[in-house]
């Protein structure tokens, strides 16, 4: 019998995790003292002080007063994180006739943003424009840089080479090495869905087991478990838009007939509103009814009770959501299972921007 092998835990390992924790912790709250910080994290005060005076060193964190709590001796120094110790590079590449790039500090919040028209460009001219972007966001920043992050359509490996992208002509493409190579800079390529979930966690207060269902050009979702990204075996965890939820349906671009995202996409539900203006609640609410189809078995499966919905504000309405809502409650309601919570983003059209510099942060920091 083989067994796979595995690297053993170097002690450096250890640090790296130790200070992501103590770097996460001052992160979510810059009240916090070094035994505050020891308290929190269950590491003894000695590692704590050792570790934030390398914080310090970083430039990540600064000493910012002292605690006005009333306790026997010296007073505590509070340590607060510093958003402006670095930039974060984030590109957006999801929109079929634009680029958008941002350059952002390390709490998401956009310094400058760009957007660049593809003119339909495809296959090595995208990629060129994608390049471009990317220095030019990079002569951009004014603070050391962390890192770049990039949300793309397409099926994207762990080590960000986009596998297909159809709508861009991307096939096996190593965008994150070629990035690298221009930038000279850590680059975290990811799917644009999963990134977005990515997003609802750090930036809109997501819970740590979550779904986030982008509805445009086509469908797609990304998943978090335990606050972990699933990818899926083949790297194509999410790709919901082609699921069939209709036997009898239209035929799909894919060749399947009654695949989701002939009902749901932007595109086929634009048509059907645009045949039967008078029926658009009606409408919307079949689509919700056709996405609660597709996710009922996923909720049920991983006992999910949140669900966020993103895309454009004129379909993802109260209509769908609800419809959406009351589907998958109806297949999946027990006795055990908590009232699900399915609300539209609040990130508008900065999931994907805000999710790269997610990605980043949570590769470059351990922040999550």
């Amino acid at each position: 019998m083989h067994y796979p092998i595995r690297r053993k835990l170097r002690p450096e390992d250890a640090r790296r995790s130790n200070l992501a924790l103590v770097l996460q912790a001052i992160y979510e709250d810059s009240q916090l003292s070094r035994a505050d910080l020891a308290r929190a994290t269950g590491l003894t005060k000695v590692t704590v002080s050792d570790l934030v005076a390398e914080l310090i060193s970083a430039g990540l964190v600064l000493e910012s007063g002292t605690s006005e709590i009333q306790r026997p001796g010296k007073p505590s120094t509070l340590l607060a994180f510093r958003a402006d110790a670095r930039d974060i590079l984030a590109m957006d590449l999801s929109a079929r006739d634009q680029l958008r790039g941002s350059v952002l500090s390390l709490r998401g919040e956009p310094l400058l943003t760009t957007v660049r028209p593809l003119d339909g460009a495809v296959g090595d001219d995208a990629l060129a424009a994608a390049r471009e972007l990317a220095r030019d966001l990079a002569k951009a920043a004014t603070h050391p840089i962390l890192g770049l992050g990039v949300g793309t359509p397409g099926t994207v490996n762990a080590a960000g080479t986009v596998l297909s992208a159809p709508n861009l002509h991307w096939h096996n493409l190593p965008l994150a090495e070629l990035l690298h190579d221009d930038l000279g800079l850590p680059v975290r390529v990811e799917n644009d869905a999963n990134v977005a979930v990515l997003a609802e966690r750090r930036f809109a207060g997501g819970a740590d087991d979550l779904v986030r269902v982008q509805l445009s050009r086509g469908v797609g979702a990304g998943l978090l478990v335990g606050g972990q990204l699933v990818r899926g075996a083949a790297s194509d965890a999410g790709e919901i838009g082609h699921v069939v939820i209709d036997e009898s349906g239209a035929t799909c671009g894919c060749g399947k007939v009654g695949c989701l995202e002939t009902w749901t996409s932007v595109p086929a539900l634009t048509s059907r509103i645009a045949v039967e203006p008078a029926r658009r609640d009606e409408l919307l609410a079949e689509a919700g009814h056709r996405l609660g189809l597709a996710l009922a078995p996923v909720v049920g499966m991983l006992g999910l009770a949140d669900i966020v919905i993103g895309g454009p504000v004129d379909i993802v309405t109260p209509a769908l959501l609800d419809a959406a809502r009351d589907c998958i409650a109806d297949r999946t309601r027990s006795e055990f299972r908590p009232e699900l919570d399915l609300i539209a983003s609040s990130l508008g059209t900065d999931a994907v921007l805000l999710g790269a510099a997610a990605l980043v942060l949570l590769n470059e920091l351990g922040v999550g």
